[in-house]
């Protein structure tokens, strides 16, 4: 790379030891393990996006070798490896103020089996889209704009129960949001929306846990704390992690 690399994301194993990283120079980087502590370069995305590259993330690997990457100039690219180990690009306009983080649906996420993937942007929304049986991208349901500043994050929590799904996002409007949908047959998708917890403060990274019952939620005061919902629906604060230096 040429400038600040700002996400790494590793490939499911049944690809052998396969990461990817994304830079403000507007590139991606594929780079493989072809022996121990020996890293060869797969595939190289020069200039794939005009501007900085802000995250990526390996699809489920149902789907095959294939990894999304989202830029500040608006696009979020689908970089997908075929059989005669060439990369395929294909673009989706997402928004034209620029693309800060995306997030894939898990596997078994939904009874059609079709990929679907979240992006959060920097007109304050976040988007779902799909692809098709036509095997092109569609946005997929219309969400509403909840936020009131750039969202600096997205995650896709573990699928628990059959069709309902629980995303997360966070903002630079200091809140942490989580939408659910609970998809019945024949029924147009709804997303719900309910604030787990305003900090006062930017939110840079959220991440679940493997069970989807723990939240990590990264903010600008320095913290790092987990987030449990309850029985009773309500979110509550588990545990804190300061990086600042105790004084004595």
């Amino acid at each position: 790379h040429e400038g600040p690399v700002w996400q790494v994301s590793w490939a499911h194993p049944k690809f052998g030891v396969v990461i990817a990283s994304c830079s403000f120079d507007g590139s991606v980087l594929i780079h493989r393990e072809t022996r121990p502590r020996e890293w060869t370069l797969l595939y190289a995305a020069k200039h794939v996006h005009a501007s900085s590259v802000n995250g990526l993330a390996f699809c489920p690997h149902e789907y095959g070798l294939m990894l999304a990457a989202a830029s500040s100039d608006g696009k979020v690219s689908i970089l997908a490896h075929q059989p005669d180990n060439s990369w395929s690009v294909e673009y989706l306009h997402d928004c034209a103020l620029g693309v800060n983080s995306i997030s894939w649906a898990p596997s078994g996420a939904y009874d059609d089996g079709l990929p679907r993937l979240m992006t959060g942007g920097c007109d304050n929304g976040i988007r779902l889209w799909k692809r098709n049986t036509e095997m092109t991208w569609e946005e997929d349901v219309k969400m509403e704009t909840q936020h009131s500043d750039w969202v600096r994050d997205v995650a896709w929590a573990p699928p628990i129960l059959p069709n309902v799904n629980v995303v997360a996002s966070c903002s630079e409007d200091g809140k942490v949001l989580i939408w659910t949908s609970e998809k019945k047959e024949d029924q147009v998708e709804k997303w719900k929306c309910m604030v787990l917890n305003d900090f006062g403060v930017p939110v840079w990274r959220v991440s679940w846990s493997l069970t989807a019952q723990l939240l990590a939620v990264s903010s600008g005061d320095s913290d790092v704390s987990l987030w449990k919902q309850g029985l009773d629906g309500v979110w509550s604060q588990m545990d804190t992690m300061s990086d600042r230096t105790p004084t004595s």
